[in-house]
């Protein structure tokens, strides 16, 4: 990580003069890109929203969509080492980011297709929607951090996380908005109707994808540094980073869980569920401007105080059945995802040499897909046994991060 303590002493100087019409593509660009993602996340995030009760009426239980969300992230990660290696080799960017968007699109609204009692084909297609997320996704981090080289790359991420949130904030109020008017007495034909109208943001995804690819062929050339024939090293200051990642992943319940547990209380009406999501993406994203700023600054420092700040979320959601503590709870949540998908992104990009910054990105996300599988996969299963047990796991593990973070950090400094 020698090349991230230059990042973070870059960010304490005075910036170099960039040519200003270079950063003005720039910014476009990740603002572009910024909007795919908000239709994007309208979409998938807009389904995750109502997806731990859909999957329930379905016929799954708790241990089951902890372990389908689990694994769907597993894949979700955990193939980007393929594919991000396929990016660097090919410099197939574009093909990537375009073939994944549509399948990760294109698996919400067939959820609407699924029978009464249909959970393994729904949470096939939940899998499905990660995969395709897999094999967008180095290519497309690798494109922004191209772009964010000029504007800084802890900003740049914080701008497209921004953007990602805001459609995962405005997908959920669509549903909740849906619900209320054209509800039915079913829940579960409720649930499909949402699904089904999803396939809008889903279309106009891929459109944007493919108008994004006619305006800017070449990202790349927005990154003026000298590509050199480098190796991806694990030096131990990452090693340690990923460690902290990867303890911090297994303590963070899903929300999945989360709307589980909320529907299971009968606090809030079933209608409201995708609100109390919708909140949490809203808070996601200014988390993410905010700790996107704070990095540039201070660099993984800013990671330790995010945890510190989210880590107890799981307190006020789980031991308490006020809907306010569990609002507070909520807020923690996004608090502390935020911070992690705008921090962890920029990180990799001042660690990774430009020519592998694909394959970077994939063994760093699939170190963290694998801890978020387990996690999910353990903490359904202490929900089943005891919702204590899954408290008492999550800040363990989520507050053992910390200490990992402090010795990245040092030995970087060695």
């Amino acid at each position: 990580m020698e090349n991230l303590q230059k990042h973070e002493q870059n960010s304490q100087t005075p910036k170099k003069h960039f040519d200003g019409k270079n950063i003005s593509g720039a910014l476009s660009f990740i603002f572009l890109m910024g909007i795919v993602a908000m239709f994007s996340d309208m979409t998938h995030e807009g389904a995750r929203s109502i997806l731990g009760e859909f999957l329930s009426l379905t016929g799954a239980s708790a241990a089951t969509i902890g372990f389908v969300s689990g694994f769907g992230e597993l894949c979700g990660y955990s193939l980007r080492l393929l594919s991000g290696r396929i990016a660097d080799k090919t410099k197939q960017y574009w093909t990537l980011i375009i073939v994944g968007y549509t399948v990760q699109v294109a698996a919400i609204p067939l959820l609407a297709l699924v029978p009464e009692h249909g959970y393994v084909i729904a949470c096939m297609l939940v899998i499905m929607e990660r995969v395709g997320k897999a094999v967008k996704k180095p290519a497309k981090n690798t494109l922004v951090s191209f772009a964010a080289s000029e504007v800084g790359q802890g900003k740049g991420f914080a701008y497209q996380e921004f953007l990602d949130q805001l459609g995962a904030f405005l997908g959920p109020v669509m549903l909740f908005i849906i619900s209320l008017v054209k509800g039915t007495s079913s829940l579960i034909s409720t649930y499909r109707l949402c699904f089904a109208i999803l396939g809008i943001p889903a279309a106009i995804t891929v459109i944007l994808v493919l108008v994004s690819r006619h305006r800017y062929p070449h990202p790349e050339t927005f990154d003026k540094t000298p590509e050199k024939d480098e190796k991806f090293v694990f030096r131990k200051s990452f090693v340690f980073y990923m460690i902290a990642i990867c303890l911090f992943a297994f303590g963070f319940v899903d929300f999945t869980i989360i709307t589980l547990h909320v529907a299971n209380l009968k606090i809030f009406p079933d209608s409201t569920l995708s609100l109390l999501y919708a909140g949490a993406m809203a808070v996601d994203a200014f988390a993410a401007l905010f700790f996107g700023w704070l990095f540039d600054k201070i660099g993984l420092k800013a990671l330790i105080i995010s945890t510190l700040c989210s880590a107890l979320f799981s307190c006020c959601i789980f031991l308490s059945s006020s809907p306010a503590m569990i609002v507070i709870g909520i807020i923690l949540w996004g608090i502390g995802m935020g911070a992690q998908e705008s921090i962890m992104k920029a990180a990799v990009s001042g660690i990774v040499p430009k020519n592998m910054r694909s394959t970077g990105f994939g063994i760093f996300e699939t170190g963290f897909g694998v801890a978020w599988f387990l996690g999910s996969w353990a903490l359904g299963a202490l929900y089943d046994v005891n919702p204590v047990l899954l408290v008492v796991v999550s800040v363990i593990m989520q507050l053992a991060a910390v200490p990992f973070y402090m010795i990245s950090i040092r030995t970087d400094k060695q």
